[in-house]
C-alpha cells in the first residue's frame, strides 16, 4: 500500500512538472510603450516576476488555468487566466493609466519599495526648477550661492557635502560629479537636466551599492530621462525680478511602433532679488531616440547641450549688514560671477540574450568648460588690488558601462546575480587657479596644469533569495591612476600616482509581512582625492575609505500611511575639505557621523497627499578635544515636505517646506550659521489642452540665509581682519505665473 501511495505521488509531481511551463510575455501602456518593475504574481503556484526595462516578464511555474494578477502603482491592477495559447506565444498584456493611489502599494510586491516612492512624490509634486530635482530625494537639502549658474551646495546625513564630494550622482548612466575640478572636488551641476524629461529618481543612502563607487559615501542619485512623450508641450512662465522661463517638448514620431523620438528645449533668464542685477540666462537642448527590436533588445541615443552665464554678489558679510552699509541684497564686490557650458552624448543598449540572461551597456562623451570669478576675502590677501579669483577648466570626459544581469538556482534557492565593468577617463586642460582684477586682468597664477585621470571598475552583486530572506552580499573594485603637468614649473614634468580599493557590501532584507520590511545595510565606500593634491602628497590618502551601517524598516500600517524609518552611522577614516579657492585641500582626520531617517507618506483621500522626511544626526571629528570636535557647517536636524493636490476638479499644486537647524560654521561652535524655515506654494489650473500656475517662493517673505560660511575677511577700510559669518541671502517673496498647452 505504502508503495501504491508513493508512485502516485511520483506520478502526480512529474504531470505537475509537465504541465507547469514558464510564461513569457510583455507589459505595456495604452500607447503601447513597456511597463518596467510592474509585478505579475500567480495565485496558484505563487510563483511572481517583475517586468524588465523593455517590459519583458518571465514567470515561472505556471500552466494553463492558473490565475495571474498583474499591477503596478499608477495603472490599473489586471488578472486574468492563463490558456494554452499563453504558454506558446508572448503575452501582451496592456494596463491602464490612472491616479497613484498609496493602498495600491505592497512592500514586498516592489522590486524597490523606496524608488517607487520618490516615483509617488514626483508624480504628485512635479518638478519645474533645476534646484527642485535634487529636493525630491529624501532628507536632501540643497543652496546656491552665486547667481543661480554654479551648481548648488548639497547637505546630506550630516554633512556638507559641498558641491557633490559625498554624493554620487548620474543621468542616465553618466557621470555628473566632476573628479579633479577647478573649483571643487566631485562638483556636480545639474542645470543641464531639463525636469520635465525626469522618467525615475533612484537614490539610496550611505555606501551600500555595489554599482556605485567614487562619491558614494552619504548616498547617491541616479536619475532616468523619459523614453517617450504622451503629449508635445509648450510652456512660459514669467515672474519677480525679471524672470522668465520658456520650455518646449516635441514628440517627433506620435505613437510609432517601436520607436520613440523628442526633442526639449529650454531657456531660462533672471535679474535675482540683487541690488546688482545678475543678468542670469541659460539655455537647455535635448535630444533622444528610442528603438526596440522584435528580440527584446533596446537602444536609446542621447544628446544635450547646455550653456549659462550669470553675474553675482558673492557671499556678504554679516557686520556689513549689521551696521547698515549694505542691505541683505547688496554686495561688496559685484564682479563675481561666470559661464559654464556642458554638451553630451550618450548611447545605451540593453540586450535580451536568453531568458535568464540580460545585458545593459553604455558608452558616453562630455564636453564640459568651466569659468568661475569669486571674492571670499575681499581685501585680506592683497589690500591694493583686492581678492578676486578665477578657477577654469576645460574637459573631455569618455566613458562605458556594461552590466550583465543573470537568473540562476543553487539547489532550489533563486539567485540573482549582477556583474559590471566600468571605465572613465577625464582629460583635463588648463586647470587654473588665478588671482585676478575685475575679471579682466590677471595678476598671478596659483595653479594650472593639465590632468589625465582614469577609473577603471568592476563589481558583483549576488541576491540570494530565500523565502521572506533575500542576502545580498555585494563586492567592487575600483583602480585610479592619476597624472599631473605642473604648467608654473620652469621644465615639463608629469607627476602620477596609482591607487587600487576593493569594497565589501553586505545587505539583508527580511519581508515580515505583505506590507512591512526590515533591513540591516553595511558597507565600505570612498571618494577619491583631488589629482594635484594625491600627486603632491606622493600617494597618500588617495582613497579614504568610509564604513557604514543602516537598520531600519519600511512599514505600511494602514492601506493609506507609509514609513520608512532607518538608524544610522558613518565613519570616515579620513576627511578631507577641499578648498578649491585656495588650491588646498585640509585634512580634517577620522569622523563619525550618527543618526535617525524618517520619512512619511500619507494619502488623505484620492486627491490629498502628504509627505514629509526628516534627519537628525550627531557628527564630530574624532581625533580632537570635546568642544572642538565640530564639523562646520555640518547640520544636526534638518526636515522637507508639503502637502499636495492632484486633479481637483482641474486644480493641482501644494505647499512645500523646508527646515534646517542652527549648525556649528566652525571646530569650536563659536559661530553659528543659522537655520531656517522656507515655506513655498503652487497652484495649476488645466482645462482642455491648457494649464495656468502661479508659484509663490518664500510665501511668508522670511529673511534667510541659504549659504553660510565662516570666512576671514578685511574691507578695504578696516586694519584688521575678522572672521564672522558671510552669507548668500535666500530668495525674498516671490511670484510668478505660467501657461502651458499641450497638443
Amino acid at each position: 500500500m505504502k508503495t501504491k501511495l508513493f508512485t502516485y505521488l511520483i506520478i502526480g509531481l512529474s504531470f505537475c512538472q509537465l504541465f507547469s511551463q514558464d510564461l513569457k510575455g510583455k507589459i505595456v501602456n495604452d500607447l503601447n510603450q513597456p511597463l518596467e518593475a510592474a509585478y505579475i504574481f500567480n495565485l496558484d503556484s505563487e510563483s511572481h516576476a517583475h517586468s524588465a526595462e523593455d517590459g519583458f516578464f518571465i514567470l515561472k511555474n505556471t500552466k494553463a488555468g492558473d490565475s495571474i494578477k498583474v499591477g503596478i502603482l499608477g495603472y490599473q491592477t489586471r488578472q486574468l487566466i492563463v490558456d494554452d495559447s499563453n504558454l506558446t506565444t508572448q503575452l501582451i498584456i496592456v494596463l491602464s493609466e490612472k491616479a497613484y493611489q498609496l493602498d495600491e502599494l505592497i512592500i514586498t510586491e516592489e522590486l524597490n519599495a523606496m524608488r517607487t516612492i520618490s516615483k509617488l512624490d514626483l508624480q504628485t509634486s512635479p518638478v519645474n526648477s533645476s534646484q527642485e530635482i535634487l529636493r525630491k530625494v529624501p532628507g536632501l537639502i540643497i543652496g546656491q550661492h552665486a547667481g543661480g549658474g554654479k551648481a548648488e551646495q548639497l547637505f546630506l546625513r550630516g554633512f556638507d557635502v559641498d558641491h557633490g564630494t559625498d554624493v554620487s550622482i548620474s543621468v542616465d548612466g553618466m557621470p555628473v560629479n566632476m573628479v579633479s575640478h577647478a573649483h571643487g572636488q566631485g562638483y556636480s551641476d545639474l542645470h543641464f537636466l531639463i525636469p520635465e524629461t525626469i522618467q525615475k529618481i533612484d537614490f539610496g543612502k550611505g555606501p551600500y551599492y555595489g554599482q556605485q563607487g567614487d562619491f558614494n559615501t552619504a548616498g547617491y542619485v541616479d536619475f532616468s530621462t523619459r523614453d517617450y512623450l504622451k503629449d508635445s508641450q509648450i510652456s512660459m512662465s514669467v515672474g519677480d525680478f525679471n524672470s522668465l522661463r520658456t520650455l518646449g517638448l516635441f514628440n517627433l514620431l506620435g505613437n510609432t511602433k517601436r520607436q520613440n523620438a523628442y526633442l526639449a528645449a529650454e531657456y531660462i533668464a533672471t535679474d535675482g532679488p540683487f541690488e546688482s542685477p545678475q543678468n542670469f540666462n541659460r539655455l537647455n537642448l535635448f535630444g533622444k531616440y528610442v528603438v526596440y527590436t522584435p528580440e527584446n533588445d533596446k537602444l536609446s541615443l542621447t544628446a544635450s547641450h547646455f550653456t549659462s552665464r550669470w553675474d553675482a554678489s558673492g557671499q556678504i558679510p554679516q557686520r556689513e549688514v549689521d551696521n547698515g552699509n549694505i542691505t541683505r541684497f547688496g554686495a561688496i564686490d559685484d564682479t563675481e560671477g561666470g559661464q559654464t557650458e556642458r554638451t553630451n552624448f550618450n548611447v545605451e543598449f540593453s540586450k535580451y540574450i536568453s531568458d535568464d540572461t540580460r545585458l545593459k551597456t553604455n558608452a558616453f562623451y562630455t564636453n564640459y568648460n568651466f569659468e568661475l570669478y569669486s571674492n571670499f576675502t575681499f581685501f585680506l590677501e592683497d589690500p591694493v588690488n583686492g581678492d578676486q579669483i578665477k578657477q577654469q577648466e576645460e574637459r573631455h570626459i569618455f566613458g562605458v558601462n556594461t552590466v550583465i544581469s543573470k537568473t540562476t538556482y543553487l539547489g532550489k534557492t533563486e539567485v540573482s546575480l549582477d556583474a559590471g565593468l566600468g571605465l572613465r577617463h577625464d582629460i583635463i586642460n588648463d586647470v587654473e587657479l588665478s588671482r585676478t582684477l575685475n575679471r579682466q586682468t590677471t595678476l598671478d597664477n596659483i595653479q594650472l596644469g593639465d590632468i589625465n585621470q582614469t577609473n577603471i571598475n568592476a563589481f558583483v552583486n549576488a541576491t540570494f533569495h530565500l523565502g521572506k530572506f533575500r542576502i545580498a552580499p555585494a563586492l567592487r573594485l575600483d583602480y585610479f591612476k592619476f597624472l599631473y603637468n605642473d604648467k608654473l614649473q620652469p621644465t615639463y614634468t608629469v607627476q602620477s600616482e596609482t591607487k587600487t580599493i576593493v569594497s565589501p557590501k553586505l545587505n539583508i532584507f527580511y519581508d515580515a509581512q505583505d506590507n512591512l520590511q526590515f533591513f540591516l545595510k553595511s558597507g565600505i565606500g570612498f571618494h577619491s582625492n583631488d589629482a594635484r593634491v594625491v600627486v603632491n602628497n606622493v600617494g597618500k590618502d588617495i582613497l579614504p575609505k568610509a564604513y557604514g551601517l543602516d537598520i531600519g524598516n519600511i512599514w505600511k500600517p494602514t492601506k493609506s500611511l507609509i514609513v520608512n524609518t532607518a538608524m544610522w552611522y558613518l565613519f570616515l577614516e579620513q576627511e578631507f575639505v577641499y578648498v578649491g579657492d585656495a588650491g588646498i585641500v585640509e585634512p580634517s582626520g577620522k569622523t563619525e557621523r550618527f543618526g535617525i531617517d524618517l520619512g512619511l507618506r500619507y494619502q488623505m483621500n484620492d486627491w490629498l497627499y502628504l509627505d514629509t522626511d526628516a534627519t537628525y544626526t550627531k557628527a564630530r571629528s574624532i581625533e580632537e578635544a570635546k568642544g572642538e570636535d565640530y564639523i562646520p557647517l555640518a547640520p544636526d536636524f534638518t526636515i522637507a515636505g508639503g502637502l499636495s493636490v492632484t486633479d481637483l476638479e482641474g486644480f493641482s499644486g501644494g505647499i512645500r517646506y523646508r527646515y534646517i537647524d542652527d549648525r556649528p560654521a566652525n571646530e569650536t561652535n563659536s559661530i553659528i550659521a543659522d537655520g531656517y524655515f522656507v515655506t513655498d506654494f503652487n497652484v495649476n489650473y488645466s482645462f482642455n489642452s491648457m494649464t495656468l500656475g502661479l508659484v509663490i517662493e518664500n510665501l511668508f517673505d522670511v529673511d534667510w540665509n541659504e549659504t553660510q560660511f565662516a570666512t576671514e575677511s578685511r574691507l578695504q577700510n578696516e586694519a584688521q581682519s575678522v572672521e564672522e559669518i558671510h552669507f548668500t541671502p535666500g530668495t525674498p517673496f516671490f511670484i510668478k505665473g505660467s501657461i502651458t498647452y499641450n497638443f
